[in-house]
């Protein structure tokens, strides 16, 4: 069936725009102005966009769409003002939902910047003995970098004064050296081991109602991380999601971001079929076994990102190296002779030349075959933006973290680090293949805060008036189109999604305001009037 959407703005490419869009079936067959396309194609199903603006579908080149999923079935803690507020959630979530938590409370989203009543600091076990001593109560920081977790939970892992440091990631101790509940990087997995894992229904539920969530907000296609070697050693993630792409009603494209942690996982998955080459494409064009994923270092709210020198106002910190340099080395090394693209999450500086280096001694003199990339790549200073440009490393940006960074990057770096970092418009106008994203549930997915956020350097409430070095500002075609055509050079997929241009997949959003004449601090505002995802209205207002 072939269908006419007509009487819109249609975004072409920056500076052009169409009036009307031809899809036949999952493709966009034509696009021009409405009187033409009306007598190419007279029996086509015709519908009137009211003159309303039509772009690409966003594409979010890092999220956890799992995660999001998960996150909005548990106690809504993100952006909550105080300990005890949080408390006082938590609480209620167990009293409304007893069944859920009977083995245990997971929740996430707390920021202890963002706390505005009584005590500004990380909760203990303490406070979390306040909601339960009966059952494991772990809750992660907004950047899943850190968590908390309450005394049973300690008890459960057998952890007490006498026990050693961690190898890999740590716990914090109190003065007589028992643990305080507050666990750092990949400690994080021992409390949240302790509670149960999801079932395959379960997880199937939390997939699909993020697809929704996302879908109405205009995202039709997400590269997630959701599957990890250790954390799904069975399988179970990956099988629901081939079950909803098989026999289910999914709304937007995906591709994995897989997780792997040593050089003989990464042979024993290329060996297997898990991982996929430069994009190769599963179910019709809507999956994508993508590139490994790798953690670097931390979060620059939890002060674990790794720096080269000390942060400003934590001195003698560096932040953490997660994968010491020779391991990094030999991961993206087996890697790239496997054909697998390796996207590396790295925020601090130490972390972005780690990764460069790693990256350098695969690529060599070019070309960056595997399209190996940079997520966050926050903090970094011009000399270093050059290198990324020379090496042609992709960058993943999430625009949106400026909501809350630019409140506390200062403080952590020093002003002029600060000028020089999350570098969009740097990287954009020098060439640098750049796609954006959100880290969904680390923020909201919704990707009209984070063109706001690119365009404006702003937090949500138009802090500060000018910008936040506004140097780095991007226009709104450069926030579109990375969040579009840039998505989908960073997964090998440009010749097909990213544009509406005859040959390329018919995903689309229409916009209740044209997003390329309101004033810039109301992007954030405009929503979708519907979604179209593979040719089908998914979504509509």
């Amino acid at each position: 069936m072939r269908k006419l959407f007509y009487n819109a703005k249609v975004y072409v490419r920056s500076g052009e725009f169409a009036e009307a869009v031809l899809v036949n079936g999952s493709d966009i067959e034509a696009v021009g102005s409405t009187e033409a396309l009306m007598v190419q194609a007279p029996d086509a199903e015709q519908i009137d966009c009211g003159g309303h603006t039509m772009i690409p579908g966003f594409n979010d080149s890092h999220c956890h769409l799992l995660s999001l999923g998960a996150q909005m079935n548990r106690p809504h803690i993100s952006n909550i003002k105080s300990i005890d507020a949080m408390i006082d959630v938590c609480r209620q979530f167990v009293e409304d939902h007893p069944n859920v938590c009977q083995d245990g409370l997971l929740g996430s989203g707390w920021n202890q910047d963002l706390f505005t009543e009584g005590e500004k600091r990380i909760p203990t076990r303490h406070d979390l003995d306040r909601i339960s001593t009966e059952f494991p109560v772990v809750l992660e920081r907004t950047c899943g970098h850190i968590l908390t977790c309450n005394t049973k939970a300690i008890e459960m892992l057998g952890l007490d004064e006498n026990s050693p440091d961690l190898t890999d990631g740590s716990f914090w101790r109190e003065g007589n050296g028992y643990p305080s509940g507050v666990f750092a990087e990949n400690a994080c997995y021992l409390p949240i081991g302790l509670i149960a894992a999801l079932s395959p229904e379960q997880i199937r539920e939390n997939y699909l109602a993020a697809m929704k969530y996302a879908t109405s907000l205009g995202v039709t296609s997400v590269q997630s991380n959701d599957v990890s070697l250790n954390k799904d050693p069975n399988g179970i993630i990956k099988g629901v999601i081939k079950d909803i792409y098989e026999n289910g009603d999914p709304t937007m494209r995906y591709r994995y971001q897989i997780c792997c942690y040593t050089p003989e996982e990464i042979r024993e998955s290329a060996e297997s079929g898990m991982f996929a080459k430069r994009g190769q494409l599963l179910c019709d064009r809507m999956v994508a076994i993508g590139p490994l994923k790798l953690f670097k270092d931390g979060s620059l709210g939890a002060r674990t990102a790794l720096m080269r020198t000390d942060y400003a106002d934590d001195p003698g910190n560096l932040g953490m190296d997660c994968i010491p340099q020779e391991q990094m080395d030999e991961l993206v090394r087996t890697a790239d002779e496997y054909g697998i693209q390796v996207v590396t999450h790295v925020i601090g500086d130490g972390a972005v030349e780690g990764t460069i280096e790693s990256y350098e001694k695969v690529i060599g003199d070019g070309p960056n075959t595997n399209r190996h990339a940079l997520i966050h790549c926050q903090i970094t200073d011009s000399a270093m933006m050059e290198r990324i440009r020379r090496d042609d490393i992709r960058i993943f940006y999430q625009p949106i973290f400026l909501n809350y960074d630019l409140h506390v990057v200062e403080s952590r770096v020093g002003k002029e680090m600060a000028s020089t970092s999350y570098a969009f418009g740097t990287a954009i106008r020098n060439g640098t293949h750049t796609s954006f994203g959100t880290d969904s549930p680390v923020e909201d997915i919704n990707p009209f805060d984070g063109v706001f956020s690119a365009v404006t350097r702003k937090d949500l409430r138009c802090f500060p008036e000018g910008g936040f070095y506004p140097e780095e500002c991007v226009t709104v075609e450069q926030a579109i189109d990375a969040y579009t055509i840039g998505s989908a050079e960073a997964e090998f997929a440009e010749s097909w999604k990213g544009r509406i241009a005859p040959g390329y997949v018919a995903d689309l959003v229409v916009l209740d305001r044209d997003i390329f004449t309101v004033p810039h601090d109301e992007i954030k505002d405009i929503r979708p009037l519907c979604t179209i995802y593979n040719g089908n209205v998914v979504y509509q207002k």
